[in-house]
């Protein structure tokens, strides 16, 4: 597979979400960024944005298993990975999976689950792996997680810790819709929901080999540099504790060669990186006493880093 059929792949994905997901194309851009990077995501927006209509929509497209888990106060750990039941018909343990062995899982309201049962998805997230009983099972390829969280509603929640929100590869918002992409939306749901119309267009062979490709892509010694010295300023920033992890800046270097990929390019330039760190890193800032946006701050740390201008095709 070369990267012109990658571009094209990922823009019949494109295409097709737009048909669900109103003025939604950069944040489904994002979705498969994450999904060839083999990062998760966090959908983070107000109630009734589309954050689930979002999730469902990009898996549907996909020709792979989806599973969705409704987040409760009561969902237990073993509600997500699987337990072994007796069965007293042949006196033996049977391992009964969990929603956690598909494809693309969907943690609907994730927040509103105790932090035990957030925890089970550490080692799947991070690992493609999971331990029953002391038994570790691989988990399927690709694996993706799409959580949904609501940020102005905190009762009965329990935020993420630190160490979980750093597995999300990108932290994403469905964002404000202007007055005609609200009218779209209303004359695209009056009649049968547009989600029952639509047919997968990427398989999961295909997604592997997109992700070949785009392990292939040149990151230029400039780039790598410039995306160390993104990482090394947000320890510098004021009101930062501490610069974000070194899983960031690997995720920030792999999300940057799929972008390049997706856009037919086999070379990483400096408006891929740009365009890609504030999802990426703002979300796993440590900030204190300040009430400024991450995302902000994200930008101004940016800005202060220079360009590189070297050949980045070499």
């Amino acid at each position: 597979m070369e990267v012109t059929e990658v571009q094209k792949i990922t823009q019949n994905v494109i295409a097709e979400a737009s048909k669900v997901v109103i003025a939604g194309e950069a944040v489904v851009e994002k979705l498969l960024v994450a999904l060839l990077a083999g990062g998760h995501v966090l959908l983070e927006d107000r109630p009734g944005s589309g954050k689930t209509t979002l999730a469902k929509t990009f898996a549907r497209l996909l020709d792979v298993e989806q599973k969705r888990v409704q987040f409760t106060l009561d969902l237990m750990p073993s509600d997500i990975t699987g337990l072994n039941v007796y069965s007293q018909k042949d006196g033996e343990f049977h391992l009964v999976k969990g929603p956690v062995f598909t494809n693309v899982l969907l943690a609907d309201e994730i927040n509103r689950a105790t932090p035990r049962t957030q925890a089970s998805l550490l080692e799947a997230m991070e690992e493609k792996q999971v331990t029953i009983d002391g038994e570790t099972l691989p988990l399927a390829e690709p694996f993706l997680v799409v959580a949904t969280e609501n940020p102005i509603e905190t009762t009965g929640t329990y935020p993420l810790p630190e160490a979980q929100v750093d597995r999300f590869m990108m932290k994403l918002s469905m964002g404000q819709l202007d007055t005609q992409a609200k009218l779209h939306v209303m004359e695209t749901f009056m009649g049968e929901h547009p989600l029952l119309s639509l047919k997968p267009v990427c398989t999961a062979e295909q997604i592997a080999q997109m992700r070949e490709v785009a392990r292939k892509v040149t990151v230029h010694p400039c780039i790598r540099e410039y995306i160390v010295q993104i990482v090394e300023e947000t320890g510098k920033n004021q009101g930062v504790m501490t610069e974000v992890s070194t899983r960031a800046m690997l995720a920030l270097v792999r999300a940057s060669q799929c972008y390049a990929a997706m856009q037919g390019r086999t070379y990483v330039i400096p408006d891929d990186v740009k365009l890609l760190a504030p999802c990426v890193l703002a979300h796993r800032l440590l900030t204190y006493g300040s009430t400024k946006d991450n995302n902000e701050r994200m930008q101004e740390i940016i800005a202060t880093v220079e360009v590189p201008v070297e050949d980045w095709k070499q």
